[in-house]
Formats: structure tokens, sequence, C-alpha cells
């Protein structure tokens, strides 16, 4: 059991090593991933990171910024900078993990029931928007109620 483990260990290892030496000049990707989501070769770094849930504009920005990349396409990576970028994002709360923290923190709103839960359990907009006649996001499309007749016109 132990020897697998340090076998897979030392593949991985050597894989790494690998991919630090390898550049990426010469082949044709569709894209890479980072963070589990597809940055477009076509697009620069600075708006293709945007694609992973939970990394806007400015923390695309200090990304880059700490690692020293300039705001190149994705495909122009080469394969030390590729890992420094999903070491670097990897250290960011992103993806399904942050998904199910919010997920979570909405949950506890409710079942507290304080007034953000039960706004949010009742499919309204819980930061004071007005609702009469707005919300069309959080309230689903209109419905028209039967037997209502509008007012007449003078």
């Amino acid at each position: 059991m132990f020897g697998l483990r340090r076998s897979a260990a030392t593949l991985f290892d050597h894989s790494q090593s690998l991919l630090r030496n390898l550049s990426f000049h010469g082949l044709r990707v569709q894209g890479i991933r980072v963070g589990n989501a597809e940055v477009p070769n076509q697009k620069p770094l600075k708006t293709g990171l945007q694609e992973v849930y939970g990394i806007g504009r400015r923390k695309s920005h200090q990304v880059l910024c700490g690692l020293g990349i300039t705001n190149k396409l994705a495909r122009d990576l080469t394969g030390k900078e590729l890992i420094d970028l999903r070491e670097e994002v990897g250290m960011h709360q992103h993806g399904d993990e942050l998904r199910r923290r919010v997920g979570s923190e909405i949950q506890r709103l409710v079942e507290v029931d304080c007034y953000r839960g039960s706004r949010h359990r009742h499919g309204m907009p819980c930061r004071g928007q007005r609702t009469k006649t707005n919300a069309r996001t959080k309230k689903g499309k209109r419905v028209a109620i039967a037997g209502k007749k509008k007012a007449p016109r003078k």
C-alpha cells in the first residue's frame, strides 16, 4: 500500500519537473485549465482568469502582478508560468469551494430565521432594493392575474 503511494508521488514529481521545463509555443492547445475552469487562448490572461468563479478584475490583476507575468495571451505561457499560475490561483478561494461556502452562509441565514434569511427563502432581494416595479431577476417572469381588469383610461 505504501509503495503505491510513494510511486505515485514520485510520478507526480517527475511530471511537475517536466512541465516546468516544457514550453507550449509549438503546440496547438484549445485552452488551459486553471481553477476548474477553461481559460481561452485568444483572450489576454487578465480577462481570461475571470472565467474562474470567484476571480474578478481586481483579483486577476493581483495574481498576475504577484507572479510578475505581463498581460499576454494564455497560449503564450511557458510550462513554469502555467504551474506558478495554478499554484497562485489555488491560494485564493474559488470555484466549487466558494460556491459551497456562499451556499452554507445563505443556509445559515435561513435557519437562523433573520430578515435576510426570510428574504432568501421567499426569493426576494435582501439588500434594500425596491420590489414594486423591479427585482425581476429574483422574482422571475411576470405572471398575469386572472380576472383582474385594468383601470379604464380617461
